[in-house]
């Protein structure tokens, strides 16, 4: 199962011009891949590379749309907001044209609060990971 172009707006609240996500898949550990390729118009494109804001938007869209798959799974709508961004380590800044594809998963939850994990690679490469903790509504 795979969500692009305009269905990805049925699981996450941003709006162009701060779409970071082209497409969404659920893996069969409850994992979420996601893609996004660089391209000219991106609001964090800085210097023909992706800035590191941008990589950090794209793994929380990117919990976003898991979160929201989820939700329309189970009937009810989940929106999260970012906590706390930890442990980020940005090994390389992806460049315009190169597809960026991320694995996010949900770690432990408490209450509203839940834990999120990413890794976003071009190609084989590992190019950052980030934990991010979200509150979820």
């Amino acid at each position: 199962m795979s969500i692009q172009g305009e269905d990805i707006k049925r699981l996450i609240p941003q709006r162009e011009p701060f779409i970071m996500v082209d497409s969404f898949s659920t893996t069969t550990d409850g994992a979420a891949l996601t893609a996004l390729t660089v391209s000219h118009g991106n609001y964090f494109l800085q210097g023909g590379q992706l800035a590191e804001t941008g990589l950090i938007e794209h793994i929380a869209q990117s919990a976003a749309a898991l979160a929201g798959y989820q939700g329309q799974q189970q009937g009810e709508p989940r929106i999260g907001l970012i906590g706390e961004v930890k442990r980020f380590e940005c090994l390389r800044k992806p460049s315009l044209g190169e597809k960026v594809q991320t694995t996010v998963r949900f770690g432990f939850s408490m209450g509203n609060v839940t834990l999120a994990t990413g890794e976003c690679r071009v190609g084989e490469e590992t190019i950052a990971t980030a934990q991010l903790k979200i509150f979820m509504q």
